[in-house]
């Protein structure tokens, strides 16, 4: 679906209009190849980004080619068909538009087109500036939550299962999407800063400073956060091989103290001549013979602290 959005400063609101026109921003979600074509064609845009724009799992970054300006980059989104938990997205800066491309819904721009959030179509710099805005906004929001998750399951390090352990694979997964996504982006928007591929006023320079550092901030706690998650992982690993190996040797010590009884039980159930079958106390005999041997095998067992 493609649809056209446009207010000027003068606007009190964002408007829903019906073509292209200056300073409009056409936002084109899960557009089909044909919509994207014909519009490719009435934009005069380049075919292979056209082709970039429809591969899911594209990489961010930005080019500028006949004078127009294609930035990728990616914001979350839960994909259910692809092992991937962000989404691809296109910016294009023209010289009268700007073009959001995307594959999937975009909530992170629902503020805008509900009028939570006032932006100027006119101003395409800005606009762009306020798009990436919200979706670093929203790539903070999913590290706090993951953050707490983590923290959360962490508390239950001694009774961790294969469901924790699970859980924490996912949370590597989804911080790795993470810096994937924005270590790339803040890089593309580095360049932004020299004017090559957008004007930037001195205040848009101050907006792009600040989604750096935000940016910035989120990779480095992305990462931290997944050193914390390999620490739980690896005392959660240490802690399961303990329980291991005190289990092994439990049931290894049961195993000999069963094995000494059942090997004297056996003799004396053998038909061969044994030593005081005939006298009328040998079954308290062979019991105390069990006790006893059993009791020094204990002893030598917690002298030499294998208990």
């Amino acid at each position: 679906m493609i649809t056209y959005y446009f207010r000027t400063v003068k606007d009190d609101e964002l408007k829903e209009i019906t073509d292209l026109r200056n300073g409009v921003w056409i936002h084109a979600v899960n557009a089909s190849d044909g919509e994207l074509g014909e519009l490719w064609d009435k934009l005069a845009l380049d075919e292979t980004m056209l082709e970039d724009a429809q591969d899911f799992f594209e990489v961010p970054r930005m080019e500028k080619v006949d004078g127009v300006t294609y930035f990728f980059t990616r914001y979350p989104f839960h994909e259910v068909t692809e092992d991937v938990d962000t989404a691809p997205l296109l910016i294009v800066i023209g010289e009268t538009y700007v073009l959001t491309v995307a594959q999937r819904a975009v909530p992170q721009f629902e503020s805008f087109i509900n009028a939570q959030k006032v932006v100027h179509t006119t101003q395409k710099t800005k606009l762009f500036l306020y798009l990436m805005e919200a979706i670093t906004v929203s790539f903070e929001r999913q590290l706090v939550n993951l953050r707490r998750s983590v923290h959360k399951d962490r508390a239950k390090l001694r009774k961790i299962g294969n469901k924790e352990i699970v859980q924490f694979v996912n949370y590597e997964h989804k911080l790795n999407d993470m810096v994937a996504a924005v270590l790339p982006t803040n890089v593309a928007l580095q360049h932004v800063m020299n004017g090559n591929y957008m004007p930037v006023f001195a205040d848009d320079k101050e907006m792009v400073d600040d989604l750096r550092i935000d940016n910035t901030q989120v990779v480095e706690s992305a990462r931290a956060l997944l050193k914390t998650i390999q620490n739980v992982r690896t005392s959660a690993e240490a802690i399961l091989t303990h329980t291991l190996n005190n289990r092994i040797k439990t049931l290894t010590i049961l195993t000999i103290l069963l094995t000494i009884p059942t090997i004297i039980f056996s003799m004396y159930g053998m038909n061969v001549p044994l030593p005081l079958e005939e006298k009328p106390y040998v079954f308290e005999f062979v019991l105390v013979l069990v006790a006893g041997a059993v009791g020094l095998t204990l002893a030598y067992f917690k002298k030499n602290e294998w208990l």
